[in-house]
Protein backbone atom coordinates (compact mmCIF):
# COMPACT_ATOMS: atom_id res chain seq x y z
CA UNK A 1 0.00 0.00 0.00
CA UNK A 2 1.41 3.37 -0.91
CA UNK A 3 0.94 6.81 0.66
CA UNK A 4 0.90 10.39 -0.61
CA UNK A 5 4.50 10.79 0.55
CA UNK A 6 5.75 7.65 -1.18
CA UNK A 7 3.90 8.57 -4.37
CA UNK A 8 5.47 12.03 -4.43
CA UNK A 9 8.86 10.32 -4.39
CA UNK A 10 7.87 7.74 -7.01
CA UNK A 11 6.66 10.45 -9.41
CA UNK A 12 9.20 13.11 -8.45
CA UNK A 13 10.37 15.41 -11.22
CA UNK A 14 14.12 15.97 -11.06
CA UNK A 15 14.63 18.89 -13.45
CA UNK A 16 11.63 21.12 -12.82
CA UNK A 17 13.05 24.00 -14.84
CA UNK A 18 13.07 21.95 -18.03
CA UNK A 19 9.67 22.03 -19.80
CA UNK A 20 8.09 18.58 -19.69
CA UNK A 21 4.73 17.12 -20.64
CA UNK A 22 3.46 14.29 -18.45
CA UNK A 23 0.29 12.53 -19.60
CA UNK A 24 -1.95 10.67 -17.17
CA UNK A 25 -4.50 8.09 -18.34
CA UNK A 26 -6.31 5.01 -17.14
CA UNK A 27 -7.13 1.99 -19.29
CA UNK A 28 -8.79 -1.38 -18.90
CA UNK A 29 -6.49 -4.36 -19.43
CA UNK A 30 -8.04 -4.90 -22.87
CA UNK A 31 -7.29 -1.32 -23.92
CA UNK A 32 -10.55 0.54 -23.27
CA UNK A 33 -10.18 4.16 -22.19
CA UNK A 34 -13.65 4.37 -20.65
CA UNK A 35 -16.28 2.33 -18.85
CA UNK A 36 -19.86 3.37 -19.57
CA UNK A 37 -18.46 6.34 -21.47
CA UNK A 38 -16.33 7.79 -18.66
CA UNK A 39 -12.75 7.19 -17.56
CA UNK A 40 -13.93 7.50 -13.96
CA UNK A 41 -15.70 4.16 -14.35
CA UNK A 42 -12.33 2.40 -14.40
CA UNK A 43 -10.70 3.90 -11.33
CA UNK A 44 -10.68 3.27 -7.58
CA UNK A 45 -9.34 4.98 -4.44
CA UNK A 46 -5.72 4.03 -5.21
CA UNK A 47 -5.92 5.48 -8.70
CA UNK A 48 -7.49 8.63 -7.23
CA UNK A 49 -4.49 8.99 -4.91
CA UNK A 50 -2.08 8.72 -7.86
CA UNK A 51 -4.25 11.12 -9.85
CA UNK A 52 -4.20 13.68 -7.03
CA UNK A 53 -0.45 13.26 -6.50
CA UNK A 54 0.32 14.02 -10.14
CA UNK A 55 -1.72 17.21 -9.83
CA UNK A 56 0.23 18.19 -6.72
CA UNK A 57 3.52 17.82 -8.60
CA UNK A 58 2.60 19.79 -11.73
CA UNK A 59 2.62 23.49 -12.63
CA UNK A 60 -0.46 23.37 -14.86
CA UNK A 61 -3.21 20.87 -15.69
CA UNK A 62 -3.81 20.60 -19.44
CA UNK A 63 -7.14 19.24 -20.65
CA UNK A 64 -9.19 19.24 -23.84
CA UNK A 65 -12.55 20.99 -23.95
CA UNK A 66 -14.36 17.73 -24.73
CA UNK A 67 -12.96 16.11 -21.60
CA UNK A 68 -14.00 19.13 -19.54
CA UNK A 69 -17.58 18.61 -20.66
CA UNK A 70 -17.63 14.80 -20.50
CA UNK A 71 -15.90 14.38 -17.13
CA UNK A 72 -17.56 17.31 -15.35
CA UNK A 73 -14.48 19.38 -14.54
CA UNK A 74 -15.23 22.08 -11.96
CA UNK A 75 -13.42 23.64 -9.03
CA UNK A 76 -10.23 21.79 -9.91
CA UNK A 77 -7.56 22.12 -7.23
CA UNK A 78 -5.43 20.34 -4.67
CA UNK A 79 -6.33 19.95 -1.00
CA UNK A 80 -5.37 22.63 1.55
CA UNK A 81 -2.67 20.32 2.97
CA UNK A 82 -1.25 19.72 -0.50
CA UNK A 83 -1.40 23.44 -1.28
CA UNK A 84 0.61 24.14 1.89
CA UNK A 85 3.16 21.50 0.82
CA UNK A 86 3.47 23.15 -2.60
CA UNK A 87 4.00 26.59 -1.09
CA UNK A 88 6.75 25.20 1.14
CA UNK A 89 8.47 24.04 -2.06
CA UNK A 90 8.27 27.55 -3.48
CA UNK A 91 5.52 26.69 -5.97
CA UNK A 92 2.11 28.29 -6.48
CA UNK A 93 -0.45 26.95 -4.03
CA UNK A 94 -2.72 25.72 -6.81
CA UNK A 95 -1.91 24.59 -10.36
CA UNK A 96 -4.17 26.37 -12.88
CA UNK A 97 -6.14 24.51 -15.52
CA UNK A 98 -5.41 25.14 -19.22
CA UNK A 99 -8.30 24.17 -21.51
CA UNK A 100 -7.40 23.38 -25.13
CA UNK A 101 -10.07 24.30 -27.69
CA UNK A 102 -9.91 25.13 -31.37
CA UNK A 103 -13.60 26.03 -31.73
CA UNK A 104 -13.86 27.80 -28.37
CA UNK A 105 -17.31 26.33 -27.78
CA UNK A 106 -16.88 27.03 -24.08
CA UNK A 107 -19.34 28.86 -21.87
CA UNK A 108 -17.64 31.51 -19.67
CA UNK A 109 -20.28 30.59 -17.05
CA UNK A 110 -19.04 26.97 -16.90
CA UNK A 111 -18.13 25.94 -13.32
CA UNK A 112 -14.54 25.35 -14.46
CA UNK A 113 -14.29 29.13 -14.72
CA UNK A 114 -16.73 30.30 -12.05
CA UNK A 115 -15.44 27.89 -9.38
CA UNK A 116 -11.75 28.09 -10.32
CA UNK A 117 -9.27 28.17 -7.42
CA UNK A 118 -6.62 29.63 -9.77
CA UNK A 119 -7.28 31.70 -12.87
CA UNK A 120 -7.64 29.26 -15.77
CA UNK A 121 -6.04 29.49 -19.19
CA UNK A 122 -7.57 28.77 -22.58
CA UNK A 123 -5.34 27.60 -25.44
CA UNK A 124 -6.59 28.18 -28.97
CA UNK A 125 -5.43 29.32 -32.42
CA UNK A 126 -5.71 32.55 -34.43
CA UNK A 127 -8.55 31.19 -36.55
CA UNK A 128 -10.87 30.65 -33.57
CA UNK A 129 -13.89 32.99 -33.19
CA UNK A 130 -12.68 36.41 -32.05
CA UNK A 131 -15.90 37.05 -30.10
CA UNK A 132 -15.41 33.88 -28.11
CA UNK A 133 -11.77 34.76 -27.37
CA UNK A 134 -12.91 38.13 -26.06
CA UNK A 135 -15.65 36.65 -23.88
CA UNK A 136 -13.38 33.95 -22.45
CA UNK A 137 -10.70 36.58 -21.82
CA UNK A 138 -12.93 37.91 -19.04
CA UNK A 139 -12.61 34.68 -17.05
CA UNK A 140 -9.31 33.18 -18.27
CA UNK A 141 -5.97 34.02 -19.85
CA UNK A 142 -6.25 33.18 -23.55
CA UNK A 143 -3.14 31.88 -25.33
CA UNK A 144 -3.11 31.89 -29.14
CA UNK A 145 -0.80 29.09 -30.28
CA UNK A 146 -0.86 28.60 -34.02
CA UNK A 147 -2.68 30.08 -37.02
CA UNK A 148 -5.33 27.70 -38.41
CA UNK A 149 -4.88 25.00 -35.76
CA UNK A 150 -3.30 24.67 -32.34
CA UNK A 151 0.44 24.09 -32.49
CA UNK A 152 1.34 21.75 -29.60
CA UNK A 153 4.97 22.85 -29.56
CA UNK A 154 4.00 26.52 -29.37
CA UNK A 155 1.54 25.64 -26.60
CA UNK A 156 4.22 23.96 -24.48
CA UNK A 157 6.59 26.89 -25.06
CA UNK A 158 3.89 29.46 -24.21
CA UNK A 159 3.05 27.72 -20.94
CA UNK A 160 6.74 27.42 -20.02
CA UNK A 161 7.22 31.15 -20.68
CA UNK A 162 4.59 31.77 -17.99
CA UNK A 163 6.54 29.64 -15.52
CA UNK A 164 4.32 26.61 -16.09
CA UNK A 165 7.05 24.19 -17.16
CA UNK A 166 5.66 20.99 -15.65
CA UNK A 167 2.57 20.22 -17.70
CA UNK A 168 0.17 17.46 -16.69
CA UNK A 169 -2.16 16.44 -19.51
CA UNK A 170 -5.32 14.64 -18.37
CA UNK A 171 -6.75 14.07 -21.84
CA UNK A 172 -8.69 13.49 -23.81
CA UNK A 173 -7.49 11.04 -26.47
CA UNK A 174 -7.42 13.62 -29.28
CA UNK A 175 -5.23 15.99 -27.27
CA UNK A 176 -2.95 13.09 -26.33
CA UNK A 177 -2.73 12.13 -30.00
CA UNK A 178 -1.83 15.69 -30.99
CA UNK A 179 0.94 15.77 -28.39
CA UNK A 180 2.33 12.47 -29.69
CA UNK A 181 2.29 13.72 -33.29
CA UNK A 182 4.20 16.85 -32.22
CA UNK A 183 6.67 14.72 -30.22
CA UNK A 184 5.81 16.62 -27.05
CA UNK A 185 5.16 13.67 -24.71
CA UNK A 186 7.93 13.21 -22.15
CA UNK A 187 6.10 10.87 -19.75
CA UNK A 188 3.07 8.63 -19.68
CA UNK A 189 1.61 7.63 -16.34
CA UNK A 190 -0.77 4.78 -17.10
CA UNK A 191 -3.10 3.13 -14.62
CA UNK A 192 -4.18 -0.38 -15.66
CA UNK A 193 -7.60 -1.30 -14.30
CA UNK A 194 -8.29 -5.06 -13.88
CA UNK A 195 -11.35 -4.86 -16.11
CA UNK A 196 -12.23 -6.45 -19.45
CA UNK A 197 -14.47 -3.85 -21.04
CA UNK A 198 -15.01 -5.16 -24.56
CA UNK A 199 -17.54 -3.24 -26.63
CA UNK A 200 -16.65 -0.21 -28.70
CA UNK A 201 -14.82 1.93 -26.14
CA UNK A 202 -12.01 4.00 -27.67
CA UNK A 203 -8.28 3.94 -26.92
CA UNK A 204 -6.47 6.48 -24.75
CA UNK A 205 -5.10 8.19 -27.85
CA UNK A 206 -6.59 9.27 -31.17
CA UNK A 207 -4.48 10.87 -33.90
CA UNK A 208 -4.87 12.14 -37.43
CA UNK A 209 -1.75 10.26 -38.43
CA UNK A 210 0.35 7.43 -37.02
CA UNK A 211 3.32 8.49 -34.91
CA UNK A 212 5.55 6.02 -33.09
CA UNK A 213 7.37 7.12 -29.95
CA UNK A 214 9.67 4.84 -27.95
CA UNK A 215 9.41 5.18 -24.16
CA UNK A 216 11.10 3.27 -21.36
CA UNK A 217 9.49 1.90 -18.21
CA UNK A 218 10.93 3.67 -15.18
CA UNK A 219 8.57 2.62 -12.40
CA UNK A 220 5.84 0.08 -11.57
CA UNK A 221 3.53 0.29 -8.57
CA UNK A 222 0.85 -2.18 -7.55
CA UNK A 223 -2.20 -1.77 -5.34
CA UNK A 224 -4.32 -4.89 -5.24
CA UNK A 225 -5.03 -5.84 -8.85
CA UNK A 226 -4.39 -2.32 -10.17
CA UNK A 227 -1.04 -1.48 -11.80
CA UNK A 228 0.48 1.98 -12.09
CA UNK A 229 3.10 2.33 -14.83
CA UNK A 230 5.42 5.28 -15.36
CA UNK A 231 7.04 5.53 -18.78
CA UNK A 232 9.51 8.24 -19.82
CA UNK A 233 11.18 9.41 -23.00
CA UNK A 234 14.37 7.47 -23.63
CA UNK A 235 17.55 9.44 -23.05
CA UNK A 236 19.19 10.33 -26.34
Amino acid sequence: MFTSESLRESYRIVERGTPQVRVNFISSIDGAATLDGLSGGLNNADDKLVFDTLRVLCDVILVGAGTVRAEGYAGVGVSPADAKWRVAKGWAAQPPVAIVSGRLDLDPRHPLFTEAVARPLVVTHAGSPAEAREALGEVADVLVCGQAEIDARLMVAALAERGLSQILCEGGPSLFGALIEADCVDELCLSLSPVLEGGSAGRITVGASAATRDLELVNVLRAGDMLFLRYARRAS
